[in-house]
């Protein structure tokens, strides 16, 4: 994926990446990320279409505490990867009585109808909310939250293969964007941090 390590140089080259947000406010014990201007720069108001064919808000899938993911069905290896990592986070939190949802968001609108995205998610759990939507809805929902990706479909129009960033956010109902992490967080280590938020925002 070399579209994503440029991306991330050039944010890291940017000054959008930091390592310490002192204005984390309620949340200042649970937050090892941040972003100039605060993690409150990440987020808009959405609808889009779920993999029931019906359409949502920002506001109806942020019900509950969220982890963001945004990918694409016919990603190789990286995506299954990072979304049965979100699952599996999720798991570890029911267990310990915490409810967190994980949301899947197509950066493929072309070929990721709501029936393919539905078959996708729920590999990896039928809670797993997955959302699709039309070229420019999939464009102002990923500027939203910063995320950068790039269709490779110029010549294959059929097997193309999509560069894009693999950060998983939290989405905290009432808060919106609190968190981020990278793709090297363990299960275990982004249940715990997730907790640490949602208990600290309960």
């Amino acid at each position: 994926m070399a579209g994503t390590a440029v991306a991330m140089v050039l944010l890291a080259a940017g000054g959008w990446w930091m390592t310490r947000d002192a204005g984390a406010g309620d949340f200042a014990q649970c937050q090892r990320s941040a972003v100039a201007g605060g993690m409150g720069a990440f987020g808009t108001e959405f609808t889009l279409t779920n993999g029931a064919g019906k359409r949502v808000t920002d506001a109806e899938v942020f019900n509950k505490p969220s982890l963001l993911y945004f990918g694409y069905t016919f990603c190789p290896d990286v995506c299954p990867l990072d979304n049965a990592r979100n699952a599996e986070a999720t798991a570890i939190l029911s267990e310990e009585g915490l409810d967190v949802q994980p949301v899947f968001i197509t950066v493929d609108p072309a070929r990721d109808t709501p029936e393919v995205v539905k078959a996708f998610t729920e590999l990896f759990d039928p809670d797993m909310i997955g959302l699709t939507g039309s070229e420019e809805e999939i464009q102002a929902v990923s500027k939203g939250w910063r995320n950068y990706f790039k269709l490779n479909n110029e010549e294959d129009k059929e097997y193309y293969l999509v560069d894009h960033m693999t950060n998983t956010f939290l989405v905290l109902p009432g808060h919106g964007t609190v968190e981020f992490f990278g793709r090297d967080t363990s299960p275990e280590e982004l249940a715990e941090r997730t907790a640490c938020f949602v208990e600290a925002a309960s």
